[in-house]
């Protein structure tokens, strides 16, 4: 079985931060999972492998929207930007995750007190 810090996150999750980030500021990529990294103290680590890909559904339910830019470090990057749409959804997503997650510590705290 993998380590607890290499489970892969549960599915929405990962769209559900970027939601969030885009909410803050348009993003390319490589800055979207640099401030993953960052923002969780080096507890998530995206791959690029699961970063593009998820991309591409918001890109898909246009909950996202992407422009060509140029980076700070003066090399073209796919900027994506949250719609209004997105913006609607974010807000779902996060109400569904915090009903869940009361109801997940609920049940982990039977029996503690």
């Amino acid at each position: 079985m993998k380590k607890a810090a290499q489970r892969d996150l549960f599915p929405g999750a990962l769209e559900m931060m970027i939601l969030r980030m885009l909410k803050r500021q348009p993003l390319h990529g490589y800055a979207l999972v640099q401030y993953i990294k960052r923002t969780s103290r080096d507890l998530l680590q995206i791959e690029e492998g699961s970063l593009y890909p998820a991309l591409q559904r918001l890109l898909k339910a246009e909950l996202v929207k992407a422009e060509w830019g140029v980076s700070s470090t003066n090399r073209r990057v796919r900027i994506y930007k949250l719609t209004a749409a997105g913006a609607k959804h974010l807000e779902r997503e996060v109400s569904s995750f915090e009903r869940m997650l009361e109801g997940i510590t609920r049940v982990l705290a039977v029996g503690e007190s």
